[in-house]
């Protein structure tokens, strides 16, 4: 009877009282999981720093003093710049600074050009594919001192592959890595054999991303196979080119294993690059403040390098995007 008066009583009163949905309350557990978060990677950024940023800091600090070397270590003995003035009129430094650069350029536009080639017949494929791409990364997986290893086997001007192979075609018998040109030629093609594939990888999956509308208007449209690249993929390409650039920018700039084990930096300072320079001012010559100040120009150089490619990238992006 209860209910039923009380029923009756509502639907008398008129209108029943809406519900009104609960406020959502703030998660007051966030900053717990985040101190709890910060907690966990504590352990993970104190190595980080100890063997990462320390010895950067430390480097930059080196390049800045006069360093004296003693029975017992090395000691700092004032702040100076006579370490990077030093680099400025040392004609090793220009010429391992040029090398670098050149060996750069080149290898980076050569690998762009070959893995974007190499991406656009991988992403046509549809049976083997996942045959070629491990096919592909063969060479990438191989260690660079393994490979560097494979490649002075076959520049050999004994049993090299590459000393037959020249002979047979009327070229002679030259030295590939002990004359200057062949030596930098045939470092440049170890390094692109190997790293091509990374870059091809990279661009693939850009590739796989791109919107398949926009093709599928340009070709009803009538856009030509060529028009369809440099219009739409090519640009639509840029972010992936850009990331693919930064990378082996950063690789091909700290270039060390590769010529140290094939030519030792030679002939003569032909192939030296600023890491080979470093590491032999440093643990060969002892002189830390020179070798200091080669380190951290060299980091500078790949840090303004690598701000300068995003920043044209980003321009050119957002012009495409207007």
């Amino acid at each position: 009877m209860t209910a039923i008066s009380s029923a009756s009583g509502q639907s008398a009163a008129g209108q029943v009282r809406p519900v009104v949905p609960p406020v959502p309350r703030p998660d007051i557990n966030r900053k717990r999981l985040a101190r709890m978060g910060w907690g966990f990677s504590a352990p993970a950024l104190v190595v980080i720093a100890a063997v990462t940023i320390f010895p950067i800091v430390y480097s930059v600090i080196m390049s800045l003093n006069n360093v004296t070397v003693t029975g017992s270590g090395f000691s700092l003995d004032g702040f100076t710049f006579s370490n990077y003035n030093l680099l400025l009129h040392a004609s090793l430094w220009r010429d391992a600074l040029f090398f670098t650069v050149y060996y750069t350029v080149v290898t980076v536009i050569v690998e762009l050009v070959l893995g974007t080639c190499i991406a656009l017949v991988l992403e046509r494929l549809v049976a083997g594919r996942g045959y070629m791409m491990a096919l592909l990364l063969l060479p990438w997986s191989m260690i660079t001192v393994i490979n560097a290893e494979l490649w002075a086997y076959i520049y050999n001007g004994t049993y090299g592959v590459a000393d037959y192979i020249l002979g047979g075609l009327g070229f002679g018998h030259p030295v590939i890595l002990g004359t200057p040109t062949p030596a930098i030629i045939g470092l440049m093609i170890a390094d692109i054999w190997k790293t091509t594939p990374f870059v091809a990888i990279i661009v693939l999956a850009g590739l796989v991303m791109l919107p398949g509308d926009v093709y599928e208007a340009a070709e009803m449209d009538g856009a030509s196979g060529w028009y369809t690249f440099w219009r739409i993929t090519l640009p639509l390409l840029r972010p992936t080119i850009a990331l693919a650039v930064i990378f082996r920018v950063l690789q091909a700039f700290g270039l060390f294993d590769l010529p140290y084990v094939m030519t030792g930096g030679g002939p003569g300072t032909s192939t030296q690059s600023l890491a080979i320079l470093a590491y032999n001012a440093l643990f060969k010559n002892l002189a830390f403040g020179p070798g200091a100040a080669v380190a951290t120009s060299t980091a500078l150089l790949v840090l303004l390098g690598c701000l300068a490619s995003l920043r044209v990238f980003r321009v050119q992006v957002g012009q495409e995007g207007n």
